[in-house]
């Protein structure tokens, strides 16, 4: 492997150059002599052959050639500064990587904020999200496949800090023939047209339909089954927060239930090793739970 003939220090003089707008700035802002800048950007050109800067009347200015290489130069140098850092964040214990589960009816609104607000304090650490339906819970934590989850119930063996209460609505698009019949809908109306349901994650599939009925279509996604219902394709239990604008626009509209038109969830926020979760995952739990709570995290 050939060894580059061009350091970082010097790349790092070039981009200062360029960006100061000429050498003695440079030097100022890395506190070096302007002699050493200038020679750093000497080394440039003599060790790779090529011309940076060229004279425009008292001005110099990159050739087409600087202009490339002060490009490339930069993200380089930023690299190299990005590297330390995380390397800073991984001496201190930050994890290089965070899996989350998060079950469906969360909502995506809530989770990209709170995610973004965990990049602010951990840049370098990756997070890769696992979504889930109802159950496939124990066994993920069990595997150490998930650092933190967010459940509709904390399996057994494992503590869980509640994070919010989810409103379902039984809904389906104004059109559908169950909003046509003028009056309170029973169970036995219900089962007369099709109930769209979202499929279990878990193999197991612990968890029986809400509405036991000879017609169904059973989806992989929560976001199948709103496209669905507001297609007019069915009627469907879902999360008020994730069909608010459907709602809102005439999409989709409750069904005027004699009883039972609502229904309500919570959602937990669960460690998969709470005594040894590192700082990333506990700083995430931070956030995820100041949301739900309706409060600013602390600073980091």
């Amino acid at each position: 492997m050939a060894h580059p003939r061009v350091t970082l220090d010097q790349w790092n003089a070039l981009v200062a150059v360029v960006e100061a707008g000429g050498y003695a700035r440079a030097a100022e802002q890395l506190s070096r002599s302007q002699s050493s800048v200038t020679y750093a950007v000497q080394q440039i050109q003599a060790q790779l052959g090529v011309q940076v800067f060229e004279l425009d009347g008292r001005k110099a200015r990159l050739t087409p050639t600087g202009e490339q290489l002060y490009q490339r130069a930069r993200y380089l140098v930023a690299e190299a500064a990005s590297m330390e850092v995380a390397s800073t964040c991984l001496s201190l214990g930050w994890e290089a990587e965070l899996r989350l589960a998060v079950e469906v009816i969360y909502p995506n609104r809530r989770l990209f904020a709170c995610l973004e607000r965990f990049g602010q304090s951990a840049e370098h650490t990756r997070v890769e999200v696992v979504e889930a339906v109802l159950g496939h819970r124990s066994s993920l934590l069990e595997e150490g496949a998930i650092d933190i989850a967010i459940y509709g119930t904390v399996p057994t063996g494992y503590e869980g800090e509640h994070l919010m209460r989810v409103r379902f609505l039984l809904v389906a698009h104004p059109e559908h023939p169950l909003h046509q019949l003028g009056r309170a809908i029973t169970l036995r109306d219900l089962r007369q047209h099709r109930h769209l349901v979202v499929r279990e994650t878990s193999p197991q599939r612990a968890h029986e339909p809400a509405v036991q009925t000879p017609r169904r279509w059973t989806v992989s996604h929560m976001s199948t089954s709103i496209e669905a219902a507001r297609g007019g394709h069915g009627f469907a239990w879902l999360p008020e927060e994730l069909i608010r604008r459907d709602l809102e626009a005439g999409t989709l509209a409750p069904l005027p239930m004699r009883r039972g038109g609502e229904r309500f969830g919570d959602l937990y926020l669960v460690f998969g090793d709470r005594e040894g979760a590192g700082p990333a995952a506990q700083r995430l739990a931070e956030i995820l739970l100041a949301d739900a709570r309706g409060i600013a995290p602390e600073a980091h």
